[in-house]
């Protein structure tokens, strides 16, 4: 049934796409024309939306897209080359018209045509374009270099809390401004005291639109359980144009948070990337030292964790690391004996120098065998024990080879007896073991689009006094209009867990309709999804990967008491 399913999709989408039909979606009845999107026709990012313009005044006859001064927004690379040759796409209500219709604009000009209401009434309007200098005035992320600390961010205020005892008296200070935004004083050049609160100011690239921000030596109150919802965007990026990561059928990555990066290994064998945690802009590559990446996991201690993939009989060796840019250390090793290769999935939650739990998913072998088995490593009070190998062929659960059709075994908590999640497809049901090995609740994928979804990517951590599960929906095929999406659990209370992954009384966020930038064919549909607590304690990430989708992206929150 599924195969003529899918047969009966595909000929409807060749049907389709034989029909040229008018750019029309219907909007609103009161406003005819509700924006207009510019796409770029050259370069590296040919066919990509520049911007999509929100028309607000139903009544105006000259309509101005403001073209970001740089694209991407936080590079140096200026559009000026592109505004001569701008496709445009106006996003209609029903009956009405734009005459000519709308195709290749010179922006740096005013282009005439004729509007048609739904009445049938007609106007002249111009459109053109003007390269604008962004609005954006925020400072993202706080740090200081020596002695290192963390700053909270409390958005409300605009107040920065640095949590220390130490003598702050001169410090010079790491920082994350909006793409082209400037600071005064610049505390990456001046030593500053703050022992005694320092004021900032943040202007805008355009030079009008600013922030203060207060930076304090103080310790801001928690809310006492959980995060300020909803989670925020920070950011959605094209991962092939805007991040520059090859897309192809190679790519099975993992991520990881360390030192205010997001780190992304593609599995492939070469070096992971770097990104900032708070824009996406890209740093460069890590410093891999002697380890080989098959994959990568942060705990929540502030550690990045690189794992190498290996057969069965071969030596997995785990390395560490606090920072990008120093040379990760030999953390543990020890020979693989399931007979099933491992290494392609890594997953850890508590701190992996304290209490933590590790686990490393043991994949099936194509048309040899699945797997039902992982390997775990507890560590407690800093001590690292004896992997085991936990083999649940007993319930029925078995998934295949790496990274499409095996699953991430993700940890309940740093204690065993709490069980584990798993999700693989095409089952696509998220399954808890209890600390028995027992299926204890399952979570059903009810939508219709099931089939064209993968939902293998799972990561738990705890975060002010709850514990989470992140779960991303991998899209298979974008070209069919189906596209990624994230939903975060909370898991404390295991009884939560019921009716199915779209309405559980634990589901505390979803993001069900993720932006995603490839939708011309399907490779791979691997990924990953990451929580990562800050190491201070105030605030959550959640980041995502979609290969087949060629999407990353990120949300937070904070736990601060408003």
């Amino acid at each position: 049934m599924k195969k003529i399913y899918l047969l009966f999709l595909g000929l409807l989408s060749i049907m389709t796409a034989c029909q040229e039909p008018e750019y029309v979606l219907p909007t609103a009845d009161r406003q005819g024309i509700t924006s207009l999107t510019a796409i770029f026709t050259s370069g590296p990012f040919a066919d990509k939306e520049i911007v999509k313009y929100a028309i607000t005044d139903a009544t105006a006859d000259k309509y101005v897209i403001p073209i970001p001064w740089f694209y991407p927004e936080d590079s140096e690379d200026e559009t000026t080359p592109y505004m001569t040759a701008v496709r445009v796409q106006a996003e209609l209500a029903p009956n009405c018209t734009i005459e000519p219709g709308l195709t290749v604009l010179d922006l740096t000009q005013d282009n005439y045509f004729v509007y048609t209401n739904a009445q049938g009434e007609k106007r002249e309007i111009c459109i053109t374009g003007e390269r604008t200098k962004s609005s954006k005035c925020e400072l993202l992320s706080f740090s200081l270099l020596e002695p290192a600390v963390s700053g909270v961010i409390d958005k409300s205020t605009n107040v920065i809390s640095l949590i220390s005892a130490d003598d702050l008296s001169s410090c010079l200070a790491d920082i994350t401004l909006s793409p082209h935004a400037t600071i005064t004083p610049d505390p990456r050049v001046e030593a500053l005291n703050y022992n005694d609160e320092v004021t900032f100011t943040v202007v805008a690239h355009n030079g009008v639109d600013k922030q203060e921000y207060v930076v304090k030596k103080t310790i801001p109150e928690k809310i006492p359980y959980g995060f300020n919802a909803p989670l925020e965007e920070l950011f959605s990026l094209d991962a092939t144009a805007g991040a520059s990561i090859p897309w192809n059928t190679t790519n099975a990555p993992t991520l990881g948070v360390v030192g205010g990066q997001l780190v992304v290994c593609m599995g492939d064998g070469t070096t992971p990337l770097y990104f900032n945690q708070e824009t996406g802009s890209k740093g460069g590559t890590i410093n891999l030292g002697s380890a080989q990446a098959g994959c990568v996991t942060s705990d929540e201690g502030g550690h990045l964790l690189i794992c190498n993939k290996v057969d069965a009989g071969g030596q997995c060796n785990i390395f560490v690391t606090s920072s990008v840019k120093d040379a990760p250390q030999p953390f543990y090793t020890f020979t693989n004996n399931t007979g099933l290769p491992t290494g392609a999935k890594m997953k850890v939650i508590g701190d992996v120098t304290k209490d933590a739990v590790i686990i490393l998913t043991n994949d099936g072998i194509d048309g040899v065998t699945t797997s039902s088995v992982f390997t775990r490593i507890v560590v407690t009070n800093g001590e690292i024990k004896t992997p085991e190998v936990v083999d649940i062929s007993s319930t029925g659960l078995a998934w295949g080879s790496a990274p499409v059709n095996s699953t991430s075994v993700v940890p309940a908590s740093t204690n065993v007896t709490e069980g584990y999640f798993l999700s693989y497809y095409d089952k696509n049901i998220l399954t808890y073991l209890n600390g028995n090995n027992q299926i204890a609740a399952q979570l059903a994928n009810s939508s219709g689009n099931s089939w064209a979804q993968n939902q293998n990517c799972l990561d738990t951590k705890k975060f002010n006094n709850a514990h989470y599960l992140a779960m991303l929906l991998v899209s298979h095929f974008p070209m069919w209009g189906v596209g990624p999406q994230l939903y975060l659990y909370d898991i404390t209370s295991k009884g939560s867990l019921g009716n199915d992954v779209f309405t559980s009384p634990a589901l505390t966020f979803k993001a069900d309709a993720l932006k995603w930038y490839q939708q011309g064919e399907s490779k791979t549909a691997s990924g990953d999804v990451l929580i990562a607590p800050s190491t201070n304690g105030f605030k959550i990430y959640v980041y995502y990967y979609d290969n087949n989708s060629a999407t990353i992206g990120g949300f937070a929150a904070d736990c601060i008491q408003k």
